[in-house]
C-alpha cells in the first residue's frame, strides 16, 4: 500500500490540509483534489472512487471530506483501516470540524498524519499513542526555557541588588546632610554672636554659615537655604525653588554629542552605545553543549576569482572536532564516512591511530585505555584535518560576473551570480566597492535586498537563501561616471550546511561495555576569503 497524500477538503474541492508522502508538485496535488468532488456521485454508498491513475478513499466529516489519495495497486482494506484511524485522530486535535477549526489546527493535524503514515505506509499505532507522540516534550525546548528563566532570574537579582545599593546610598547621604548641617549651623551662630551690632533678628548668622558652607564645598546650600526660608514665618523664599547653577555633576551625553551621533546614524553608521559588561555576558554568549558527544565538521573556503573568468586560487581547509561533555564518555571511537574524492588529503591528530583510520575509517586513540579529554573549549579537540585545492571552475560554488559600462554622464553596472547545484547557500552577501558618492546609487533592478554603506562606500547585495529556485540572479545600478576598476575587488560571504568532503559521522563505537553515548553532529561550510579581483 502506498498512500500518496492525506487531505481534508471542502465539498467544493478546496484543500484545507494536505500532507504528501511522495514527491509530488503542488499543481498536481491541487488538480487531484479539485477533481475529486466531480467524481463523487450523489446517493452512492461507496467510500472510494477510482480513476485511470489513482484511487480516492474518502469519508465525509460534517461539511468536509477526509480523503486518502493512493495508487491503484494499494490494498483497499488497508486503505480503509488507515482512513478509519485518521477519522478518529482528527477530532482529537480539532475542537470544531469546520473550515475555520481545521485551518486553526493545520500544523497539529499534519504532525498527527506523520505519526499515522510514514513514507506512504500505515504505522501500527493507536489514537492514544498518536496523541502522546505529538505531546511529547522536547529536550532542546526545555533546556532553552531553563536558560531563559535563569537569565530572567539573574536580571531580577541584579535589579534588586542595584535597588538596595541606591537605597543605602540615599540613607547615607541623608545622614551626612544632617550631620554637616548641624556643624555649619553652630559655626553660623558663632559668627552672629561676634556681630551683635548688625541685629539679632536678621539672618546674618545663618547667612554666614551658608556662605561658609558653600565656600568650603560641602554642597549643602539647598538644605541651609530651606532652613533660612522656614525661619521667616514658615514662608518659603523664591531662592529655594531655583536650583543653583554649576553646583552639580550632569550625567549622560551632551546635546552636541547626541546630535553628532544622530548624524552618524543618518549616514548609515552603526553606533554601539557604551554598556557596562556584566559578569555573565561571556558565559551566556555561547550555549553549552547538551549532548554527551558533539562532533563539528567545518570547512573554510578561500577563493580568488578573476573578473574575466577563471580561478586564481581555490583552497578548502576542513576540520573534524570532538567535544566530550563527561570524562566517562571519552572511551570511544568515531566511525566516519567521506566522499570518494582522491584530491582531498587527510591528516590525523598525532594521538590518533593512523593505521586504523586508513584501513577502516575509524578515529580512535593509539592508547585504548586513554579517553578523549572532556570539557574542551570552542569546538573541542581536532581529530582530523583535510585540504582540497583545485583550479577547476566547476568546483566553485558561486561565480560573480560584473559588467560596468560608461554611458554619457552615468555608469551602468550589471552584476549577476551563478550558483552551483552542489550547495544551498545561506546568508549570502555580495559587497561591491563604489567610488566616493554624495548620495546612494540608483538600483534599477535586483533579485534580493540591497544596502548602501556610505561611510565605506560599499553596496551590499544580500540574499537569505540560494537554492534550486534561484540558482541565478542579477542586479543593476547606476552611479556617476567612474573607472571600471573602481568596482573591484568584489567580496562574497555565505555559509552552507554541506561540505566538499561530504564528511559524515556514521556511529560512535564504545570501548567499554554498555550502549554508545548519544551524539550530535554539526556541519557547516563558511567563507574565510572569497573575492573577485
Amino acid at each position: 500500500m502506498v498512500v500518496l497524500a492525506a487531505s481534508i477538503i471542502s465539498k467544493s474541492g478546496k484543500a484545507l490540509v494536505s500532507r504528501q508522502f511522495v514527491d509530488m508538485s503542488r499543481i498536481r496535488i491541487e488538480g487531484l483534489l479539485a477533481a475529486f468532488p466531480k467524481l463523487v456521485g450523489s446517493g452512492k454508498q461507496h467510500t472510494y472512487v477510482e480513476t485511470e491513475n489513482v484511487r480516492y478513499v474518502y469519508q465525509p466529516i460534517e461539511g468536509l471530506y477526509l480523503l486518502l489519495v493512493t495508487n491503484k495497486q494499494s490494498n483497499i482494506l488497508d486503505d480503509l483501516d488507515t482512513l478509519r484511524l485518521l477519522s478518529k485522530v482528527v477530532p482529537e486535535f480539532c475542537t470544531s470540524l469546520d473550515e475555520e477549526g481545521i485551518c486553526k489546527y493545520a500544523f497539529e493535524l499534519i504532525f498527527a498524519f506523520d505519526e499515522v503514515i510514514s513514507l506512504g505506509h500505515k504505522e501500527n499505532v493507536t489514537v492514544a499513542q498518536v496523541k502522546q507522540y505529538c505531546e511529547m516534550e522536547s529536550h532542546e525546548e526545555r533546556l532553552h526555557k531553563l536558560v531563559m528563566q535563569s537569565k530572567i532570574n539573574e536580571t531580577k537579582d541584579v535589579m534588586k541588588r542595584k535597588a538596595n545599593e541606591i537605597d543605602k546610598s540615599r540613607i547615607e547621604r541623608g545622614k551626612m546632610d544632617k550631620g554637616g548641617f548641624s556643624s555649619i549651623q553652630s559655626m553660623g551662630s558663632m559668627g552672629s554672636m561676634g556681630r551683635l551690632d548688625s541685629g539679632f533678628g536678621n539672618d546674618s548668622g545663618i547667612t554666614t554659615g551658608n556662605n561658609f558652607g558653600s565656600g568650603a564645598g560641602f554642597g549643602l546650600t539647598s538644605d541651609i537655604d530651606s532652613f533660612s526660608s522656614k525661619s521667616k514665618g514658615g514662608r518659603p523664599s523664591a531662592a529655594v525653588s531655583a536650583p543653583s547653577k554649576g553646583m552639580g555633576m550632569k550625567l549622560g551625553k551632551s546635546q552636541k554629542a547626541n546630535q553628532f551621533l544622530e548624524s552618524l546614524k543618518a549616514e548609515g553608521e552603526v553606533i554601539v552605545e557604551d554598556v557596562r559588561p556584566s559578569a555573565n555576558s561571556n558565559r551566556s554568549a555561547a550555549p553549552p553543549p547538551t549532548d554527551p558527544i558533539t562532533l563539528t565538521t567545518e570547512e573554510k573556503l578561500n577563493v580568488t576569482l578573476k573578473r574575466d573568468g577563471g580561478v586564481s586560487n581555490f583552497d578548502v581547509q576542513g576540520t573534524l572536532s570532538l567535544q566530550v561533555l563527561n570524562q566517562d564518555d571519552g572511551f570511544i571511537q568515531v566511525q566516519i564516512e567521506s566522499g570518494d574524492n582522491p584530491e582531498i588529503k587527510f591528516k590525523t591528530h598525532p594521538n590518533i591511530n593512523k593505521e586504523l583510520f586508513n584501513n577502516e575509517s575509524i578515529l580512535g586513540s593509539k592508547d585504548p585505555n586513554r579517553p578523549f579529554p572532556a570539557g574542551q573549549s570552542g569546538d573541542g579537540l581536532g581529530l582530523l584535518k583535510w585540504r582540497l585545492q583545485s583550479k577547476d571552475e566547476s568546483d566553485v560554488p558561486l561565480t560573480i560576473n560584473c559588467w560596468p559600462s560608461v554611458s554619457g554622464n552615468e555608469t551602468y553596472v550589471s552584476i549577476e551570480y551563478d550558483a552551483s547545484s552542489m550547495f544551498d547557500l545561506q546568508n549570502v552577501v555580495i559587497s561591491v566597492p563604489l567610488p566616493a558618492l554624495r548620495e546612494a546609487p540608483v538600483v534599477k533592478q535586483i533579485d534580493g535586498e540591497w544596502r548602501y554603506d556610505s561611510r565605506n562606500s560599499i553596496l551590499e547585495w544580500s540574499l537569505l537563501l540560494i537554492d534550486d529556485s534561484n540558482r541565478t540572479g542579477s542586479m543593476e545600478f547606476v552611479v556617476p561616471p567612474a573607472d571600471t576598476s573602481a568596482f573591484f575587488p568584489i567580496s562574497v560571504r555565505f555559509s552552507a550546511t554541506s561540505t566538499f568532503s561530504n564528511m559524515k559521522v556514521v556511529s560512535i563505537l564504545p570501548l567499554k561495555d554498555g550502549a554508545a553515548p548519544k551524539f550530535a553532529q554539526r556541519t557547516q561550510l563558511v567563507t574565510e576569503s572569497y573575492q573577485v579581483v
